[in-house]
């Protein structure tokens, strides 16, 4: 018994002294790896900052500036990881880390694919120069002015001062209308005079009214008239016009103001501006002289 307890000692010590032999002549390389741990630590906290200030010059979302900043950090720290699991002599270790961080990023892409396109198109839209908070866009039978430009959403305001959510997947893959990258903006208003009325005075008068109304107008020529239709009760024409402007607000207001003076002008003038009108025609003989009708009831 005495024997089988010294000889499990003598195994114990010499694996002990094995180990320490081993920590000894390893010291440096653990010593080294910890150093490089810590270097890349730190210098991932300074190479983080300077991204987020370089990144914050060209885009405006603080998200996006977070999400970069945080990468930057995770890339530095993991290249500093797998140089200190080199130093330390560690390759089985590291490829079965590559193999379980690859595996996991399939399974975890597969899951979350709907949420990753988002983001990833969040990203995308947060570079793209033509697009840009501030803006007025129309996309997906909505138009508003973009305020908020998110990780996973797009976000509009519109007119009537409702906010719509809009997946950033949707926005890319669908046509976009931006108003704000042109700050030229062209009305077109459509009209109608009665057909008595002289149509080369109606376009004079239509012309010189658009000028005199709008600002950005700088001559009756810059007016664009057409007669399109001799309509039902009306012929009728259209006025086109450019105005000054990136928001769909101010053709709103631009057209307001131009019926508003046209309205005055051709009342002024005593041009027709008619309503639909129908004509009844009684074809079955019928006399309908009010005087006869009168005669004919009080003989009865």
């Amino acid at each position: 018994m005495k024997e089988e307890v010294s000889s499990s000692l003598d195994i114990l010590l010499n694996r002990l002294a094995e180990w320490g032999n081993t920590l000894v002549e390893n010291l440096p390389n653990m010593l080294l790896a910890l150093g490089v741990l810590l270097v890349s630590y730190f210098m991932a906290r300074y190479i983080s900052k300077g991204v987020s200030k370089l990144v914050q010059k060209r885009v405006p979302q603080k998200s996006i500036t977070n999400l970069i900043s945080n990468l930057t950090t995770v890339v530095v720290v993991l290249f500093g990881l797998f140089l200190a699991l080199s130093i330390l002599d560690l390759n089985d270790a590291l490829m079965s880390l590559l193999t379980g961080a690859g595996v996991a990023g399939l399974v975890v892409g597969l899951a979350l694919q709907g949420a990753l396109s988002n983001t990833i198109s969040g990203v995308v839209l947060s570079f793209r120069k033509n697009i840009r908070i501030g803006d007025w866009v129309e996309t997906n039978g909505f138009a508003g002015e973009v305020v908020k430009i998110n990780l996973n959403n797009f976000i509009i305001k519109e007119a009537d001062n409702n906010k719509v959510i809009i997946p950033n997947k949707t926005i890319l893959e669908n046509p976009l209308k931006n108003f704000t990258l042109t700050n030229k903006m062209r009305v077109v208003l459509g009209c109608g005079v009665g057909y008595e009325s002289d149509l080369d005075r109606v376009e004079t008068l239509t012309k010189n009214t658009v000028k005199e109304c709008i600002e950005q107008v700088e001559s009756a020529d810059d007016v664009e008239f057409y007669f399109e239709e001799f309509g039902a009760s009306s012929i009728n024409f259209i006025v086109r016009f450019y105005i000054t402007s990136e928001s769909a607000i101010e053709k709103l207001r631009a057209k307001n103001t131009v019926i508003k003076a046209i309205k005055k002008a051709f009342d002024k003038e005593g041009i027709n501006i008619p309503f639909p009108i129908r004509t009844l025609e009684f074809s079955t003989g019928l006399d309908l002289n009010a005087k006869k009708v009168a005669e004919a009831f009080s003989t009865n």
